[in-house]
């Protein structure tokens, strides 16, 4: 039974190349790693939408997993990005817009169908423990579209427009996320940290932290020539002066977040899906360094920027391998199986 949370699988790998593509050194095979990463996440959004259709569950009706709708427009949008960097000349940009379209249309009906369903159906209703880092999912969404529809200004007709319209997704995910960490943070000091399972969700929030320092810093370089003076001149002053802080906060959560998980790992940390959340959030922070490495010309955001994608590297490797070594070398546990809460199928490998 495969469930949207499977997306998340096509969004780390993903990550790896664009990260990879955008490093701002070129190290020894760098490129050609990208390109190996891009390929394989093309491969898997193809295999994980052919899987979905044969015989994927909405999860409509379960409180947790339905946040995770969150997770195919990013996949889309991510593999796109992938392609506009590392693909062929004008089948790239026809591809990455055919994805980015549908990965943008699909965000926002999803960035308002989920809270709107969280609000409107008591059934659905959150405690006030409930909050977790899988409510980012539904509204960081607009943020990919954002930095992604940067990469696509200078290819594109009406260039103004979408450089305009990717600064309001901007806002919609970065004043929705904001209360959603707000939340997070809130029932970590009163509740606790919970269930082992759920720790790894905690990486979610860098997810909005590093692709909003991305996307601004995208949608300044974009701005240069598109928007009339003072406003290009500011969108270079707002990718710096918001990144930097923005980046700021991302290390102190990132602190945060590693001291949580190895206090859980001491204790005992189940592998499931959310393990992918140690990818793609981790991902989003190596491109905003990088970004930020680029436009400063700091060599210390520089080195800061290529040990964190070994991070990710090694992150991606750990998982991938038990993804694989939980699912594919073991098939039976691909069937459903029932559990009495849904925090105990919160994007478990089935």
């Amino acid at each position: 039974m495969f469930g949207p949370n499977w997306f998340a699988s096509v969004m780390g790998t993903g990550i790896v190349a664009t990260a990879a593509a955008t490093l701002p050194v070129d190290l020894p095979g760098r490129h050609a790693f990208a390109t190996v990463m891009w390929l394989l996440a093309a491969l898997l959004l193809i295999a994980v939408l052919t899987a979905t259709a044969r015989r994927g569950v909405s999860h409509l009706d379960d409180p947790v997993l339905m946040q995770f709708w969150g997770a195919p427009p990013m996949a889309l949008m991510t593999v796109g990005a992938g392609t506009l960097l590392l693909g062929p000349g004008e089948f790239a940009v026809a591809a990455d817009l055919v994805l980015w379209s549908a990965g943008t249309l699909l965000g926002l009906i999803v960035a308002v169908a989920v809270p709107y369903r969280m609000m409107t159906r008591p059934d659905l209703a959150a405690t006030e423990d409930a909050a977790f880092g899988g409510w980012l999912m539904p509204v960081v969404s607009p943020m990919v579209s954002a930095a992604t529809g940067a990469l696509l200004v200078p290819h594109v007709g009406a260039g103004r427009d979408l450089l305009l319209a990717c600064y309001a997704f901007a806002g919609i995910s970065l004043f929705a996320a904001v209360i959603v960490i707000t939340q997070i943070w809130a029932r970590l000091v009163r509740h606790q940290i919970g269930a082992a399972r759920m720790v790894p969700t905690l990486w979610i929030v860098l997810g909005p932290l590093g692709q909003s320092v991305t996307a601004f810093h995208l949608l300044g370089r974009a701005a240069d020539g598109v928007l009339p003076d003072p406003y290009a001149t500011g969108a270079q002053m707002l990718a710096l002066l918001f990144g930097l802080p923005t980046l700021g906060f991302a290390f102190f959560w990132a602190a945060l977040a590693t001291a949580i998980t190895l206090r859980t790992v001491r204790t005992g940390l189940p592998f499931s899906l959310t393990w992918w959340s140690f990818t793609f959030p981790v991902g989003t922070v190596v491109t905003a360094t990088g970004g930020m490495a680029t436009r400063t010309g700091s060599p210390l955001l520089t080195t800061l920027a290529v040990a964190l994608f070994a991070v990710l590297v090694t992150a991606w490797t750990v998982v991938a391998t038990r993804t694989l070594r939980s699912n594919l070398w073991r098939p039976a546990r691909l069937e459903a199986r029932p559990a009495a809460r849904s925090g105990d199928r919160l994007i478990e490998a089935k």
